[in-house]
């Protein structure tokens, strides 16, 4: 079995500079490292490190990083896949990779850490070997993340502590597996729910305009209307509990009705982790829907900003972009 380490950048491989911590571990260093940490072990695979050319901070990572990614991938056949990731937006590029790779079974485990490898007190190793465990059991389907002690369904993962070992969790799904003497494996398996798909090798990810709005209490038509000038491809609206909006405040529902019938797509979140967006619950939520827009149920945030830039890329339509936001593509949705 080959295992096909991808190296892309992040705290797991950076070194300190006089501008802060940056990556700039070398590929010899890197490959030393990761065949320290297999000795002893029972995995008998054949471990490759393949780097990014560029390597990158993960909050400098775009649509085009998840494209290399992706291309890295395909260039470079191997049973499994280990990607070792930036934590700050790696829930993003797993989202991304899951939609691209929609159908595919091919374990595509991404791990990062919070502490750099050189650091005496650094939880990457103890990741990667989590990643690369979950890269060799047959159980492992599809793009998912390891990191503290659990392997988690990549689409559905969000970071949720800058600080913490175990940094990552899935606010609306069950963990994968949980470490340990053995691993526990959850007894259902993970969700592959999908709808036939109407292309077929995915186009790739190209950089789009969303914008993404915070409400809060205040917020005015005014201050909205500016917020969307000039117009973006797609917006998403970051609302409360349900998905529910100031519906009171004078004009403000009108500006978001302008917005779709001008072909924007606006999609209502939640600031919520554990948050199911249903607008037909409250009538603060109901205009919403009557005005056009559409609710991300149980997605995460990541993985409602990623699947819009996928749907984009796709060169779909505002029409067609809501009707697939309400469609599971590779488990996103419950």
């Amino acid at each position: 079995m080959d295992i096909q380490v991808i190296y892309t950048g992040g705290t797991i491989g950076m070194v300190p500079s006089d501008k802060g911590l940056v990556p700039g571990i070398s590929d010899e260093e890197m490959s030393k490292w990761l065949n320290g940490l297999m000795e002893g072990s029972e995995i008998t695979a054949k471990i490759r490190l393949k780097s990014l050319d560029h390597l990158i901070d993960s909050s400098s990572a775009t649509p085009h990083d998840w494209q290399t990614i992706l291309d890295t991938i395909e260039e470079n056949p191997a049973d499994s896949y280990v990607i070792l990731h930036g934590t700050d937006t790696m829930s993003y590029t797993a989202a991304a990779l899951s939609f691209a790779r929609a159908g595919d079974d091919t374990p595509v485990v991404l791990t990062g850490s919070q502490l750099p490898l050189i650091a005496a007190d650094s939880d990457a190793g103890k990741n990667v070997i989590g990643a690369i465990t979950a890269a060799f059991s047959p159980k492992t389907k599809g793009v998912c993340l390891y990191f503290g002690d659990y392997l988690l369904a990549g689409n559905r993962s969000s970071k949720t502590s800058s600080w913490g070992f175990n940094g990552f969790e899935t606010p609306l799904a069950h963990p994968l597996a949980i470490a340990g003497v053995p691993w526990r494996w959850a007894a259902h398996s993970q969700s592959r729910d999908t709808q036939p798909l109407p292309w077929g090798k995915p186009a790739p990810y190209r950089q789009h305009d969303v914008a993404m709005i915070d409400l809060v209490p205040g917020i005015t038509a005014q201050r909205l209307r500016a917020l969307l000038a000039p117009a973006p491809e797609a917006v998403i609206i970051r609302a409360y509990g349900m998905g529910n909006c100031p519906s009171v405040e004078p004009g403000f529902v009108d500006v978001l009705a302008e917005t779709v019938a001008s072909g924007v797509p606006v999609v209502i979140s939640s600031q919520c982790q554990l948050a199911d967006v249903a607008l037909s619950t409250y009538e603060a939520g109901r205009v919403l829907a009557r005005a056009g827009c559409v609710g991300s149920a149980d997605m995460t945030l990541e993985a409602t900003y990623a699947k819009l830039i996928f749907l984009l890329s796709q060169g779909m339509n505002s029409e067609q972009v809501r009707q697939w936001l309400e469609k599971p593509i590779c488990g996103e949705l419950s």
